[in-house]
């Protein structure tokens, strides 16, 4: 079994003046002792050395290298954003007139931008559903350059079957893209076949919802084309993550495994309560699910099932009556996101996942009075339930 958190706490870096926390260095830019040695990094990276805080800077560095530790890749670029370390890496790989093919249950907001930015680039995507192997495959031409998937996707909580994925890559030589932000320790995509692993940091691996971050974790190749003067995505585009904030993640993912743990424990309490109500609940540890076989196969089963689930609340108008009641009950907060130490919920189709089209939406299931929740880490979940089925009486959904 795969242990994430062994490798981030043998990894172990110390302070400037011997502390137990790297030092952050608050310097935009960095000198040189030789002209040389400046040059030599416009044209190559050199172990230790630090140009400009926009290319790359100590902070950033070492969450970076712990980031790959949990990996276990070898390297990792962190931005200043999720969509930053997306947009960055497709940018990266597509040119004009190469084309993706990606799940169609995926962010919003990465959806919108291979539905409507990269066109304006000549770079085309086909939506498929990735959990039918054979469309993946047959939407795939000599122009393709990359499978993209979440290993969870948001919102329906669809699981990826990333082996099988990546035997289709290869075939067809192109790369498999995973966006892990769901469930990190739970799935090492990068030992199941990813080639590329992405994050929005902002949610778990932080926790704490007061950081906006992302990362890119593959092969030290692809991470130094990104840090490239010359042509390099990241290095052009310029998501710098600031390295205070860098900081605070660095020392959060510390506890990123029991975290995970609690969010799961959590949330399948919840997830079994909502199913004997007799709701229809998303969640991949109920055995209800229709990939559960498929995720305890994959999963590295000490960090549970994740800390995400969705429930059909019938209509909208319901829905919307039920988190604003949810929230005066203390349930948690009516918010985007997730992977917060609070429980958030909102309603994908007119939130998060509003970019997709409603005909779309319909297609693939996503339903008007779909509620989507991040469960919390609550000590007593039980609590947290009843509040909700006062919540569900309220809102007369039950």
């Amino acid at each position: 079994m795969e242990n994430p958190a062994r490798r981030i706490q043998d990894y172990l870096v110390f302070g400037e003046y011997g502390e137990v926390n790297p030092s952050i260095s608050d310097g935009a830019t960095f000198t040189f002792l030789n002209a040389d040695k400046m040059e030599d990094l416009f044209h190559e990276e050199v172990e230790g050395c630090f140009l400009y805080s926009r290319h790359l800077n100590p902070m950033d560095n070492y969450l970076g290298n712990l980031l790959a530790q949990m990996e276990d890749t070898e390297a990792c670029q962190v931005t200043s954003s999720g969509m930053g370390a997306i947009t960055t890496t497709l940018m990266q790989i597509c040119s004009g007139g190469d084309e993706i093919v990606s799940s169609r249950t995926i962010y919003g907001g990465t959806y919108a931008f291979m539905k409507n930015f990269l066109p304006r680039f000549n770079v085309q995507t086909n939506f498929v559903d990735i959990t039918n192997l054979e469309q993946v495959e047959a939407k795939i031409t000599p122009k393709t350059k990359l499978i993209y998937c979440e290993t969870i996707s948001n919102p329906l909580l669809e699981i990826a079957d990333l082996p099988k994925l990546r035997e289709i890559a290869d075939k067809h030589n192109v790369l498999l893209v995973v966006d892990n932000t769901f469930s990190p320790m739970i799935f090492s995509p990068y030992k199941l076949g990813a080639h590329i692993v992405i994050y929005s940091l902002t949610k778990y691996a932080n926790g704490m919802n007061d950081t906006v971050a992302g990362a890119v974790c593959a092969s030290h190749d692809f991470i130094s084309s990104l840090r490239n003067p010359n042509n390099g995505a990241s290095m052009l585009l310029g998501p710098t993550l600031d390295p205070i904030r860098a900081s605070m993640i660095y020392k959060n993912l510390h506890t990123l495994h029991i975290r995970m743990k609690q969010h799961s424990k959590n949330a399948m309490i919840i997830a079994e309560k909502l199913e004997n109500l007799g709701l229809k609940v998303y969640y991949p540890g109920l055995k209800s699910h229709r990939q559960y076989d498929l995720m305890t196969s994959l999963m590295n089963k000490e960090y549970g099932y994740g800390g995400m689930l969705t429930f059909d609340a019938k209509d909208h108008d319901t829905a919307d009556n039920l988190m604003i009641s949810m929230q005066t009950n203390k349930v948690g907060y009516f918010a985007v996101s997730l992977g917060f130490y609070k429980t958030l919920f909102s309603s994908p189709g007119s939130s998060t996942s509003s970019e997709i089209p409603e005909q779309e939406q319909i297609e693939m299931g996503l339903t008007p009075g779909l509620v989507r929740m991040s469960i919390g880490l609550d000590d007593d979940i039980d609590e947290t339930f009843e509040r909700m089925k006062q919540s569900m009486k309220s809102a007369k959904l039950i």
